[in-house]
Order: C-alpha cells, then structure tokens, then sequence
C-alpha cells in the first residue's frame, strides 16, 4: 500500500512539476523572440557604440527561464529518486523561486512609482510587456495564481513524498522472509521429500 501511495505522489509531482516546465519553455521562446526583434532594430549601430542599448530585461528574463528549466528538470529527479536532500533541495528553490516572486509583486502592488525601481530599458521592451498585462490584467491574474499555486502544490507534494521516504532496497538475504522463499523454506526447515528418498536408499545398500 505505501509503495502504491508512494508511486501515486512520484506521478503527481512530475506531473505538477511538469506545468513549471512549460511556462519556462514559453518564456525562453519570448526572450528569444524579442532577442530577435531588438537584434533587428540594432543591426545597424556599429558593435562598439557606447549608445547601444543593453537588452538587460531581455537577458534577465532569460535567465529566469532558464532558472526554471533547470529547476523543473531537478523536480523530476527528486520525483523519480524520492531522495531526501534532493527533495529538500528542490523544496528550497522552489520556495526561493516563490518569494522573488512575491517580493516583485509587492513591489508592483504596494510602490506606485515602482517602474522607477528598474533601470532605463532603452529597448522598449520592459514599456511593451508592461502596456499587454495592463490591457489583460484578468487574464494575467489568473495566470499568475496558477503558477503560484502550483509552485506550492509542488511544495506540498514534496513534503508527502519525504514523509513516506525513498523506495525499499534489500541489500542483504537477511531482510527476505525465509517463509516467502520456497527454496528458502525447504532448506531452513524440514528436508524435501526426494532428498530424504535418496537417504533412505542409501542407508538401505
């Protein structure tokens, strides 16, 4: 029964921790996207001008999606090994994950000149991503609670899988139940019946 709960939350994590996958693959295909776009704009500037702009939102957002992959990928191989300090591990950056999360929307919510707080993107994009959440705020809302929600779900299910431990391994004989193994059994207990034929044979010649 615990081996079939166990397996059932290994499912459920991977499964979870797929969905933080995906919303990491999709922001590494807007970087790259808007990579393209500014590669564009700036394709005529010479590649020693000091007024070139620095994608710096471009390249941070990269890496944060990038940061989630790889987060995502170690997900999976604390699901599959259910080892305690990978489990912990990926619990912790997760939660890391979750509170830069947390801190940049108190940042946005509570600081009504909170764009001031960043550099000058001098590409427009940070202006351009700003503009589309604000015209769909609903849809981002929800979109921003789902990810939230599932980074603590994976969390949670950390938490069970690390309470109902990693997989049994038998590295001895000693852990088998001799009355499990016939063979075992037939040759800790009583003789089988043609090994005592065969005795009585020969004490008969």
């Amino acid at each position: 029964m615990a081996r079939m709960v166990r397996s059932c939350m290994q499912s459920m994590l991977k499964l979870v921790n797929s969905v933080n996958g995906m919303v990491g693959i999709a922001m590494i295909l807007y970087s790259v996207w808007m990579l393209k776009i500014w590669e564009r704009h700036t394709y005529d500037l010479p590649f020693d001008d000091s007024s070139q702009p620095n994608p710096w939102f471009i390249y941070t957002f990269l890496g944060l999606s990038i940061s989630l992959c790889v987060i995502t990928c170690f997900g999976h191989i604390a699901a599959e090994t259910a080892n305690g300090c990978c489990l912990y591990l990926y619990m912790f950056l997760v939660f890391l994950l979750l509170a830069l999360e947390g801190a940049v929307t108190a940042d946005v919510l509570l600081n009504p000149h909170w764009e001031q707080d960043f550099p000058n993107d001098l590409t427009g994009n940070l202006d351009q991503l700003t503009e589309f959440v604000r015209s769909n705020f609903d849809m981002f809302e929800w979109i921003g609670l789902t990810i939230v929600s599932v980074q603590g779900l994976c969390i949670l299910l950390g938490l069970v899988l690390k309470a109902l431990g990693p997989h049994p391994y038998y590295d001895s004989d000693d852990e088998f139940a001799s009355e499990s193994v016939p063979l075992l059994r037939d040759g800790a207990g009583q003789p089988s019946d043609s090994w005592s034929i065969r005795i009585n044979e020969k004490v008969k010649r």
